[in-house]
């Protein structure tokens, strides 16, 4: 149950941040209300509303990397939990290999044919005639 709401909210939190990156301009865009660009009279002021932006961004980021940690947490406890019930680690099982295919189970080809039948390109009838 936990571990449910945990994947919600990191999806949630993936999702933010990438709308959030993408809503915001970038720092070459502030450096044209510096000089005299239309964009200093905006609502924000001059430096625009990247400080909000900016904050809400380093939120969601910081629940990301929060709700990642809690998914490694349960991914840890579950392989524990795997492993104490006594089943084999899957990276050291020994796989065996199969043995070399008998000679016998490859399929018989059918009896070829006379060889005047196997050409491809067919006699004419002069050459028959000689």
């Amino acid at each position: 149950m936990l571990e449910t709401v945990i994947v919600v909210l990191h999806l949630l939190a993936a999702i933010g941040v990438v709308l959030l990156v993408l809503l915001q301009q970038g720092k070459g865009a502030d450096a044209g209300a510096s000089f005299g660009a239309g964009a200093s009279a905006t609502v924000f002021g001059s430096q625009g509303s990247s400080t909000f932006l900016s904050r809400v961004t380093a939120i969601l980021a910081t629940a990301f990397f929060i709700t990642s940690l809690g998914l490694g947490y349960f991914a840890k406890e579950k392989s524990d939990v795997i492993s104490q019930q006594g089943l084999p680690d899957p990276a050291v099982l020994e796989v065996k290999k199969e043995a070399a295919p008998v000679v016998e189970d490859v399929p018989v080809l059918e009896a070829q044919k006379p060889a005047q039948e196997a050409q491809d390109v067919p006699q004419s009838e002069d050459a028959g005639s000689k």
